[in-house]
């Protein structure tokens, strides 16, 4: 089977980047001059999925406009000639046919998961946490880094980042048996361990490949905390039925639903713009001068 469409959960509320989330979604919010949400939407079509669908909540249109065509900006721009804008806007509306449904009761991942079951329709599909950036590190997308293992192994696959033990209580961590280089066969997942009690140092990194499987194990899952439905204790039960394997991605994984994560990523991101790269590196070693002289 091949995987022809990806999920991008993208109904939180963004509490944690209040007051700039009380009237946008925090995907718009922008790393140096684009949006979170595009940056995930660019990863999937580099991987090779076009068909996508965006779980949204209530106050989420600005997710539907920016992928929707803007035609009295595209006339403005191109009354004024700015035709490299021009190509820039429609190149967003073009790039994916993207789908939308609303979650209308926040109920965490695994719930949001299952609002795809209709659009998925039987078959395989990519999940791309709508607020975490991933950096390649070899020119090969990450989701698509996975989805050659499963081309392979033609079983779920999750991206696994290596997390400072001290960290491990923030993650799901797999236990799992190396099978080669950068592949896991996983045995269980744990939500949060104590560090004291991790079966690893590996924990589950935004990025999926999920059998359809998945759903009949979201309709069995119970509420925890917060009435919350959780992803990893579905996928918990597909380990126990079947194959799940986890991949050590290459490259580097950007938490923007965090302030300072945000910030740096913006740093880092802006740092690889040709047009920003001397400037911003100069004023960079500019204040680390003046930090150092304090």
């Amino acid at each position: 089977m091949k995987v022809r469409k990806a999920v991008i959960p993208a109904a939180g509320f963004g509490t944690r980047f209040l007051p700039a989330t009380k009237s946008q979604p925090k995907e718009m919010l922008t790393v140096v001059d684009t949006p979170v949400i595009q940056y995930v939407v660019e990863e999937a079509v580099a991987s090779g999925i076009t068909d996508i669908l965006i779980i949204i909540s209530k106050g989420k249109r600005a997710l539907e406009d920016h992928f929707d065509r803007s035609f009295e900006l595209e006339a403005e721009l191109e009354a004024k000639h700015k035709t490299a804008e021009l190509e820039l806007i429609r190149r967003i509306s073009d790039m994916a046919e993207i789908h939308y449904v609303r979650q209308k009761e926040l109920r965490g991942l695994g719930d949001a998961i299952s609002l795809a079951r209709h659009h998925v329709g039987g078959e395989p599909f990519a999940v791309l946490l709508g607020d975490t950036l991933m950096q390649s590190s070899n020119g090969t997308p990450v989701t698509r880094q996975l989805l050659d293992v499963f081309d392979r192994y033609q079983e779920s696959v999750v991206a696994l980042e290596a997390v400072p033990q001290d960290r491990v209580s923030r993650y799901g961590i797999v236990d799992g048996t190396s099978v080669t280089d950068g592949v896991v066969l996983i045995r269980d997942l744990v939500e949060k361990p104590a560090p004291e009690e991790a079966p690893s140092n590996l924990a589950i990194a935004s990025r999926y490949v999920l059998t359809p499987e998945i759903f009949d194990h979201l309709a069995q899952v119970r509420p925890g905390k917060n009435g919350e439905i959780q992803l990893t204790d579905a996928m918990r039960m597909q380990v126990a039925a079947r194959a799940m394997y986890g991949l050590k991605f290459a490259g580097r994984r950007h938490d923007a639903g965090n302030k300072l994560d945000f910030i740096k990523t913006n740093i880092l991101y802006a740092l690889e713009r040709p047009d920003l790269h001397d400037k911003l590196a100069a004023f960079i070693l500019e204040t680390a001068d003046r930090l150092r002289a304090k």
